[in-house]
């Protein structure tokens, strides 16, 4: 008895070892990293710069996989489905928050399959308006909104975007209404506003920043509570003083399936934080239009839970039934 006791305890031991020996050598293989967009977009730029940048670091060979579709849900079922072993990683936006928030069928449940493992970035969204619109700033687009109720109407790319759920909070807190227009993608919901065909568009920065340095669109407010570089003159819509606590950006983290090993994520936070502040890389993502963040593991997976929770409470205030 003493024995099969014996032996049992060692094959326990032992069994616990390659995990720990993994994570101790890891990366001792390539390296997927999962695009939940395809290729030659923002996300994928800036993935791909990330994936660089760890290859460099870290002496190993780094593959990107792109996996576009279902607002980014599709490429966060395959590294929810991962092995658990530091081999698989992916790039989380606010716009899988979202589109997690919005749909109830997912295989996965974004609060507990993944690891987080950092915050590398942000970009702020802008607020912009055909040029003849009667507002020119963030209170008077309100003031505009609530002398004609419902009239004013906001074009988005697409029905749960993070432009469309930005827009939509912007009009719960301020206490207004605004008709949505979705449109399928963002260059139409653009085209929309210069054509004067709808009056308001909520977007990204460098979507829509050669028309507002031309004059063909007016810039009214970024959404986020500072200013943001590439738009140094565009104040934030805080700033108005009518809406308390707005604060929308458009984010980007790195992140793993959950359960993998603590050594393996704690290496990869590291590399993470410390790459992004290299001149050469900061020069880049100021470039491709975002904002240089870096966060602990700890940090970043608390931003996740609140974001889900932030844009569920949207969800419900707006009566946005889960698909």
């Amino acid at each position: 008895m003493h024995r099969i006791v014996s032996l049992l305890l060692a094959a326990v031991a032992l069994a616990g070892l390659p995990t720990a020996a993994r994570a101790q050598t890891w990366p001792d293989k390539p390296v997927r990293f999962i695009v939940p967009s395809p290729p030659g977009g923002g996300t994928d730029s800036l993935t791909r710069l990330l994936a660089n940048k760890l290859g460099e670091t870290l002496k190993w060979q780094m593959v990107v996989d792109n996996r576009p579709g279902a607002g980014g849900t599709i490429g966060n079922d395959v590294i929810a489905r991962s092995p658990k072993d530091g081999y698989t990683l992916g790039i989380m936006t606010a716009g899988q928050i979202i589109a997690a928030v919005m749909n109830k069928s997912l295989r996965y449940d974004t609060a507990t399959a993944f690891e987080p493992v950092a915050m590398v970035a942000t970009a702020s969204l802008i607020i912009v308006a055909r040029p003849d619109f009667p507002a020119s700033n963030a209170k008077e687009l309100i003031a505009q909104a609530k002398a004609n109720p419902g009239k004013i109407s906001v074009a988005s790319p697409g029905f749960g975007a993070t432009q469309h759920m930005s827009a939509e909070l912007f009009r719960q807190t301020a206490g207004i209404e605004m008709l949505h227009v979705p449109f399928r993608t963002s260059p139409e919901a653009i085209s929309a506003v210069l054509g004067k065909q709808v009056d308001v568009l909520f977007d990204t920065v460098l979507a829509v920043l050669g028309q507002v340095q031309s004059g063909q669109l007016k810039a009214i407010a970024v959404t986020g509570k500072d200013r943001f570089p590439v738009v140094p003159d565009v104040p934030p819509a805080i700033e108005s003083g009518l809406l308390p606590g707005y604060d929308v950006t458009t984010w980007y983290g790195v992140f793993a399936p959950r359960g993998t090993p603590p050594e393996v994520v704690a290496k990869l936070n590291k590399a993470l934080n410390e790459g992004i502040q290299e001149p050469a890389v900061r020069e880049r993502l100021i470039k491709a239009g975002v904002a240089v963040q870096g966060s602990t593991a700890e940090a970043f997976g608390k931003f996740m839970a609140d974001e889900l929770a932030r844009w569920n409470k949207v969800r419900e205030a707006a009566g946005i039934a889960q698909q």
